[in-house]
């Protein structure tokens, strides 16, 4: 903030501050604001980035536009993958910017301090691109809505359901950093817990160009699964060049995290048969169909909506519910009670429920990627193997040491 010398204009700064204040105290009183915050410019900007906030604005209309009768407002900002950036956007928002809520937030690190932040203002917090399953365990909070998917559902809902379709013997490659870490954590588990056999691991460092060394291993470790534990544009670099390494014609790769937006750039060739676990495809139903045509036309880049996207439109659209229900949205924790007194219901994730640890539930889906010769356009890219139930996909509430779950 610049210095002011003199006490003319320390006098005319300080009143514009006061004035500042009053303009957004009625700036909040007459409006609900809804902030995007997730990674626009980086690794997983296909991922969330300007489709989110696309969703979120998509969300608001469907509704009618308001909520508690005021007019509500969508802004968006990139975190650029920086907890200091990210974390400095949410405390403006909530203290200078007036907004209510922040959704979608990708990088855990980053989803976990703004959730503390969240709690602290009261305000809301409802986490779709956000990874960690300590939102909804140690570091739950009143504040606190998880949405569309965690480490837990992804690691342990894919590593038994690929077990249970005939996968036994496992091999892991994986990004050496926290997340890379859970996510082998929880396959691991629930692969030998369902009765498979993990013949070792290998891990790179992140946002690494060259995987040979690390195929090689995986190939020569006599597995039938691979099972690929990074993210972002580090899935689609080791599975391109996993395919490249023929790799793929006596393995089977396994995204733990794959999402739909990164097939095109591998193709159908390098990822046919990858199987991946998602909450949400956009070729489910009817209403999922007509959802990602509406969605692709207001897209830059006419992409379809991935699961996180459609994460942001369905938990916006439920927020707005219970702002009506606890008669605005000053009170967060008030309105995170109100949705999780209530039943979801939306056309993206069908019927659910949020849990008292903030954990939204869901089915899950095991999906295939088609062979090029199945695949009819762009976005045609899965096929549905399995359906996995939320109560299976997701960690039992009473093993997550959510301080707000009563014993």
């Amino acid at each position: 903030m610049r210095q002011f010398f003199r006490t003319g204009m320390l006098v005319a700064a300080l009143g514009g501050m006061f004035a500042g204040a009053a303009q957004s105290q009625a700036y909040a009183q007459d409006r609900v604001r809804i902030g995007v915050l997730n990674d626009q410019s980086g690794v997983f900007a296909t991922y969330q980035g300007v489709g989110s906030a696309i969703a979120a604005q998509m969300a608001v209309e469907d509704y009618g536009g308001k909520a508690a009768g005021k007019p509500v407002e969508v802004v968006s900002a990139d975190h650029q993958n920086k907890p200091d950036i990210g974390v400095g956007i949410a405390r403006r928002w909530y203290e200078n910017e007036s907004v209510d809520a922040i959704f979608d937030l990708p990088n855990s690190a980053i989803a976990l301090a703004v959730a503390a932040i969240s709690e602290q203002k009261n305000k809301v917090f409802i986490g779709s691109g956000a990874g960690t399953a300590l939102l909804t365990g140690e570091k739950c909070t009143p504040n606190t809505v998880h949405w569309t998917y965690d480490t837990y559902a992804y690691g342990r809902g894919l590593g038994k359901a690929v077990v249970a379709q005939g996968g036994k013997k496992w091999f892991f490659l994986t990004a050496d950093y926290a997340f890379g870490h859970d996510l082998e954590k929880q396959a691991m588990e629930a692969v030998k817990a369902s009765g498979g056999e993990v013949l070792g691991a290998v891990r790179h460092p992140l946002g690494t160009a060259d995987y040979a060394s690390f195929l090689l291993q995986a190939q020569a470790s006599g597995a039938d699964i691979v099972g690929v534990a990074n993210a972002g544009d580090d899935t689609i670099t080791s599975i391109k060049q996993a395919a490249e390494f023929g790799l793929t014609r006596k393995q089977k790769l396994v995204g733990l995290i794959l999402g739909m937006n990164g097939i095109p750039a591998l193709g159908l060739k390098a990822a046919q048969g990858a199987q991946i676990m998602n909450p949400f495809y956009w070729d489910l139903n009817d209403g999922t169909r007509a959802f990602a045509k509406r969605f692709a036309q207001r897209h830059p880049q006419n992409n379809y909506p991935n699961d996180m996207q459609a994460g942001v439109y369905a938990s916006v659209l439920h927020y707005l519910k219970a702002v009506d229900k606890a008669g605005g949205a000053a009170d967060g924790k008030a309105v995170v009670a109100a949705m999780k007194a209530m039943p979801t219901d939306d056309p993206l994730f069908g019927k659910g429920t949020i849990r008292s640890d903030g954990r939204k539930i869901h089915p899950f889906y095991l999906l295939e990627v088609k062979k090029p010769e199945e695949s009819s356009s762009k976005w045609d890219l899965l096929k549905v193997v399995a359906t996995i139930p939320g109560d299976q996909a997701f960690r039992p509430e009473s093993e997550g040491n959510c301080p707000l779950v009563k014993k």
